[in-house]
């Protein structure tokens, strides 16, 4: 009996894994990374010309931006936040724990992905090291093995890959229901989900209701500090914009984050 007999739905997920980075990597090799680059450019540059009608240049849509803030503020505060608290009230902090590992652990294979395609090996082998420990010794990613073992959690994605490649961030944009972006971010969203395992999760219901309680859990992680946000006398839209803006700027290039 084989390795991938013993851990049958390990065996299929590290196959995904491999099918995932062989289509991507052989994609990039038919066409190459400059020709994606430019053309996400000349979008970006289009772009960029016909919303530049803001006073901040790294906000020409802050009209819109901000209805849409407004929107998706009303809808976390009538929804998604209440939601958030009763699960966080209902359901023991070991059993969140292990939930926000599970969905931590699938997210490590697009990591991988996106380490490997901006060349950075290193992390991207660490990936996938952390993903093969977790979804064995951590039962399906439940437990976070790799963290404890020495192997750090990344957080990649295709936009940032994009930034690497030297695709300008363009406009900051907020999205509805997903939140802050910018227009180089936003294109790259759709390429995010295929490349998130549970995209492909069936049957349909089990992915459904899987993505609701990701995302509940994920909004549970953050209450205390939006809960802080909210007494401080902030315009919070300026902050969420200049925070997010910031941020992507050191996971692009973590060596000019200083």
């Amino acid at each position: 009996m084989t390795r991938t007999d013993k851990f049958p739905a390990t065996g299929r997920l590290l196959t995904m894994f491999l099918l995932l980075v062989s289509v991507l990597l052989t994609g990039c090799s038919t066409v190459t990374v400059e020709k994606i680059k430019d053309k996400a450019d000349q979008t970006l540059d289009v772009l960029s010309t016909k919303t530049n009608i803001g006073k901040n240049p790294r906000d020409p849509l802050e009209g819109f931006n901000r209805a849409m803030f407004s929107f998706n503020d009303t809808v976390d505060t009538a929804v998604v936040k209440p939601v958030a608290q009763a699960y966080r009230a209902a359901t023991p902090s070991f059993v969140q724990t292990g939930i926000g590992n599970f969905f931590s652990n699938i997210g490590d294979v697009w990591n991988a992905v996106n380490n490997l395609l901006q060349g950075r090996v290193n992390d991207g082998v660490t990936d996938v090291m952390r993903f093969a420990v977790n979804t064995t010794i951590g039962i399906g990613g439940l437990i976070d093995i790799g963290s404890a073992a020495g192997m750090p959690k990344h957080n990649e994605d295709f936009g940032q890959t994009l930034g690497r490649w030297g695709v300008k961030s363009g406009p900051y944009l907020v999205l509805p229901v997903l939140g802050p972006s910018t227009v180089r971010d936003a294109l790259a969203t759709p390429v995010d989900m295929r490349g998130d395992l549970w995209y492909y999760k069936r049957p349909m219901y089990i992915k459904n209701i899987g993505s609701v309680v990701r995302l509940v859990d994920k909004r549970a992680s953050v209450l205390d500090a939006g809960s802080l946000l909210e007494e401080a006398a902030l315009d919070k839209y300026v902050f969420f914009r200049d925070a997010y803006l910031q941020r992507r700027a050191g996971q692009v290039n973590p060596d000019d984050a200083d």
